[in-house]
């Protein structure tokens, strides 16, 4: 059966007197659930180590999930577009999604080439606003910002990694790694400050 035309998304080139109403509720859950099964997918492929097929299927179920937010703002809003109306649980649902996925893409591009820390980084970000306690969030955020050369933050990131998780071999083998440079960099500046005011 036909919904009619008002549930159908402005296009483009349409008038701007149009309005995009948000997903009905079934369509949430279709969406959902096709995210799901991207998500699915995109373990899948991690788990057979086809890392760059993993992160196209975690891309395809962000994408499912675009505009699904409440919390978000939609560009179409300026246009008189309504916000989703969502349940508790699909809100719960999305959100869920929306951390593994970008969790997950995370963990791909670690074993990409050359490595996108800025993106690892930026993803676990993403994770980290939802989860904040994530242990893996924060231990690839620490990493990334240590290739990044960020050592305060990979410092930050670790050493909460490591309150969470205080016997993870990767965690201390990082910190320590980190600890080293900032020592390092600190020793760097006393001798500067010492040769500037002989």
């Amino acid at each position: 059966m036909d919904a009619g035309p008002s549930s159908r998304p402005v296009e483009a080139g349409s008038s701007c007197g149009q309005v995009n109403n948000a997903p009905s509720f079934a369509q949430m859950d279709d969406r959902l659930q096709q995210a799901q099964i991207f998500k699915d997918a995109g373990n899948k492929s991690y788990k057979e180590q086809r890392y760059r097929d993993a992160i196209s299927r975690y891309h395809r179920a962000l994408l499912q999930l675009k505009g699904l937010d409440p919390n978000m703002p939609s560009p179409l809003q300026a246009f008189g577009a309504k916000r989703p109306v969502v349940t508790p649980e699909q809100e719960k649902a999305l959100h869920d999604l929306q951390r593994d996925c970008y969790n997950n893409l995370a963990a791909c591009l670690l074993h990409t080439e050359p490595v996108p820390y800025a993106r690892v980084k930026e993803y676990s970000v993403l994770v980290l606003e939802k989860q904040p306690g994530n242990a893996k969030a924060l231990y690839r955020a620490g990493v990334a910002s240590f290739h990044l050369r960020d050592f305060d933050s990979a410092l930050h990131y670790l050493g909460e990694a490591q309150r969470i998780q205080p016997t993870d071999a990767n965690v201390k083998k990082y910190l320590k790694l980190t600890e080293s440079e900032l020592s390092g960099y600190r020793q760097q500046e006393k001798q500067l400050y010492r040769d500037m005011f002989k």
